[in-house]
Formats: structure tokens, C-alpha cells, sequence
């Protein structure tokens, strides 16, 4: 079987700070959060929260992009649309654009040092005011690494009140990548392409409750950034042989593999070929789809794209 580390990747849906180190965390003052399955989505989001608050000054918030960029290349990730909550952070620590400035300066290094491609992508919990995604919106249009914006947290709480901003954002060229059909079924997907102009869904697993809007999110050719590990984790999926990832690609639907965060990306790829018996082929499928689904430069995608070539015609 063939290295899935040196497997080239594009990681398109990790929270940054949901990457931070155990030890980071520590060193910082806190306690990693419990391993194994969250009993609710509230704890998994208080459990992030605790870390969230940890981050306080330039440097943290640099450190913690850092080490990012270096456990990403070394999972083989070449590029990477890390997801950042950089004006919730701004509005705690009361200095509005610090946070953000800081993560990039700390990417911006970690490109230096290891080679990785990153471009950020700002998120707003719907149980949060308008006002702040607003705040998100402008903080974006001021850095060009930052490629777009997105709703994310409890999707039982609607995206239509954000419509009047994410409009504004599409019409200024951001792109919008909402988490829907995650915690909550096939009508927050509906309403994260009809309200919110998805261009990818953040998970969007429970699109196969709906007939209909597979059909459309494949002719569509809407991508999915799926998340097998942290779905279990989370209690959304009993287990990984029970993940929907086989149906979603059967469905002819554009599936590609993230971690949220929760896991190293290598690793997730490996579980797929030891629970659910992909083959090099279907992992390289999976890297080409992850790659073609990105934001990245048509250059940097055909070089990703060489370097699965050439990572299938070695010999395992």
C-alpha cells in the first residue's frame, strides 16, 4: 500500500481552532478537551469554546497557525482553506483586526518553513447577531488570502436572516461556503443554496434524506466537504462503517475527505481504506475531487493534480 502522508492533498474544511495542540492547549492554561464521542453538539461547541478563550495575544493566535501549517504538510497536505472565527476572536480580545492579522502572519511563515498553501476562509455562528457577520464580511474584503465566508455552528438556527450580507459578499466576488445537512437534514441545504449561494457544503451529508436535492446537488456539481471521523464523534453517525461517504459517491455526488479538525487528514484517508476498503485508486479519486472542489489557482490545482499522478504510478 502506498504512503498516504506523501499522497498530495487539499484539506478544505478544518477550524483552526479546533487544531490547536494538546500540548499548545496546556502551555496556554487550558485542558485538551475528552477523547472519544461528544454526547451533544453543545458540548463539542463549549468544549472548542474553552480552547477559543485560551488565545489571547498575537502571538498565540501566530503559534497556532504555525504548527498548523506544520502538522498539515507533514499529513501531505499542499493546500489548505483553514477556517477561522476572526471576528468573534476580535470583539474578546478588543482589538478588532489583531487576530486575524496575526493568523496570517503565522501562515504566511508556515509557507515558508513548510511549503504549504493556505488561504483562510472566515466563519459566523448562526446563534450570533448579523451585525458581527457584517464585521466578518468587512474584515475579509481587507486581506486577498482570505477567499470567503460562511454560517456555521447550530443549523437549526436559520441563514436567512444573513441574507442581506452574504449577498453583499457574493456581489464583491467572496466566495460563501455555509455547513448545512450536518446536525440538521436536507432543508438547511436548500436554504444554504437558495439563501446563502453556497458554492460547497460544509458537510452536507443528510442531502440523501432528499431524492430531489441529490439530483440537484449533483448536476449542480455542488461539492461536499465531508468529515467522516468527527461526524462519529459527534455522535451523528454511529460509526465509520455506518458513514454515508460510500452512498454520497455513488450518488455520483462530488465528495471530498476534511477532518474538521477532529484528525489528521492522512489518517482519514487511511480509515477509509482499512473500514471501508478504498483502494489507492479511489483515494487518489478522492484527492483529485478535494483539489478540483478548492479555491485554488488553476496553477497550484494542475501541479496538486500531477502529484496524485505520480503518487498512483509508483509501485505500492
Amino acid at each position: 500500500m502506498r504512503d498516504l502522508r506523501a499522497l498530495p492533498k487539499a484539506h478544505l474544511h478544518v477550524h483552526l481552532e479546533s487544531t490547536v495542540r494538546p500540548d499548545t492547549v496546556r502551555e496556554l492554561g487550558g485542558e485538551p478537551g475528552p477523547e472519544g464521542v461528544f454526547r451533544t453538539f453543545r458540548e463539542f461547541a463549549d468544549q472548542r469554546a474553552q480552547v477559543r478563550g485560551l488565545l489571547r495575544t498575537a502571538d498565540h493566535f501566530r503559534r497556532v497557525a504555525l504548527e498548523f501549517c506544520a502538522d498539515e504538510a507533514a499529513q501531505g497536505t499542499r493546500y489548505a482553506e483553514v477556517t477561522f472565527t476572526a471576528a468573534a476572536h476580535g470583539e474578546r480580545v478588543g482589538q478588532p483586526g489583531m487576530p486575524l492579522q496575526a493568523v496570517l502572519d503565522g501562515l504566511a511563515e508556515g509557507r515558508a518553513r513548510h511549503g504549504i498553501e493556505c488561504r483562510v476562509l472566515l466563519d459566523h455562528s448562526r446563534r450570533r447577531p448579523v451585525e458581527r457577520l457584517r464585521r466578518t464580511y468587512e474584515l475579509a474584503l481587507r486581506h486577498d488570502e482570505v477567499i470567503g465566508i460562511g454560517l456555521a455552528g447550530d443549523e437549526s438556527h436559520p441563514l436567512a436572516p444573513f441574507a442581506g450580507v452574504l449577498d453583499e459578499a457574493r456581489q464583491a466576488g467572496l466566495h460563501l461556503v455555509h455547513h448545512a445537512g450536518e446536525s440538521a437534514g436536507a432543508a438547511s441545504i436548500r436554504e444554504a443554496l437558495d439563501v446563502g449561494h453556497a458554492e460547497r457544503l460544509g458537510h452536507g451529508i443528510r442531502v440523501l434524506d432528499d431524492d430531489l436535492l441529490v439530483a440537484e446537488v449533483r448536476e449542480r456539481g455542488i461539492p461536499l466537504e465531508v468529515c467522516p471521523t468527527s461526524n462519529v464523534l459527534l455522535g451523528l453517525v454511529p460509526s465509520l462503517a455506518d458513514h454515508p461517504l460510500p452512498r454520497l459517491r455513488a450518488a455520483g455526488l462530488a465528495v471530498t475527505v476534511n477532518t474538521d479538525g477532529e484528525t489528521a487528514l492522512a489518517d482519514e484517508y487511511a480509515r477509509l481504506r482499512d473500514v471501508h476498503g478504498f483502494t489507492d485508486a479511489d483515494l487518489a479519486a478522492l484527492a483529485r475531487a478535494g483539489i478540483d472542489a478548492s479555491f485554488a489557482p488553476d496553477p497550484l490545482k494542475s501541479a496538486l493534480r500531477a502529484g496524485v499522478d505520480a503518487w498512483l504510478e509508483q509501485p505500492a
